[in-house]
């Protein structure tokens, strides 16, 4: 008969083991949408803005790369978290050119609209930036969201030059999305124009 004060070698000890580290809690994963957190793929659709801009992209059968990454306060900021040159950020502009009469001006981040070169390929004398509230009325997304794809109502899109023949990241519809594709892809989608349009900002 063993004595009682032994422990018996064939049961394991219940106490914890100073060396053993505690399993729990177990890290969470990273939220992509975390302030300053940087962009990874992601194929969550959280708005009506995000699901039709991916459903404009599968219907038009262009290549694409979705990520999502936290809220940002600057095109340098949203550069800096999809890990590219601000040049390689376009940015979708509205452009009003009459009465319920818009287009749209896909741009490269470091570069800004050059107003003579937009009137004349338009062949106008004047053209003018809705506010926030007609941007969002017209295509459907809040500023900062903007995208050509998935708008709910279609307008002409014009791409300046500059960002033609390369591989690019435009909005995705949401905050913090990003589309990443080429935009010789975007511009045969869209039926969209090639123009020197814009300017070193």
């Amino acid at each position: 008969m063993s004595d009682a004060t032994t422990p018996d070698p064939s049961t394991p000890d219940p106490s914890p083991h100073p060396s053993t580290p505690d399993p729990s809690p177990h890290p969470s994963t990273p939220d992509p949408s975390a302030p300053g957190s940087r962009a990874e793929p992601d194929t969550e659709l959280r708005t009506e803005g995000e699901r039709r801009t991916v459903e404009a992209l599968d219907a038009a059968g262009v290549p694409y790369v979705r990520t999502r990454h936290g809220r940002v306060g600057s095109l340098a900021e949203a550069a800096a978290a999809r890990g590219i040159e601000p040049a390689d950020l376009v940015k979708t502009i509205v452009v009003r050119r009459g009465d319920d009469d818009f287009l749209l001006v896909l741009l490269p981040g470091d570069r800004t609209i050059s107003w003579p070169r937009l009137r004349a390929l338009l062949g106008v004398s004047r053209l003018s930036m809705p506010d926030a509230a007609v941007a969002k009325d017209v295509t459907g997304f809040e500023r900062g969201t903007i995208t050509p794809f998935g708008t709910t109502r279609t307008w002409p899109v014009v791409v300046d030059r500059r960002a033609a023949g390369r591989r690019v990241s435009i909005g995705g519809g949401g905050h913090g999305v990003g589309i990443q594709l080429a935009t010789d892809d975007l511009v045969r989608a869209l039926g969209a124009t090639v123009a020197d349009v814009g300017e070193d900002g």
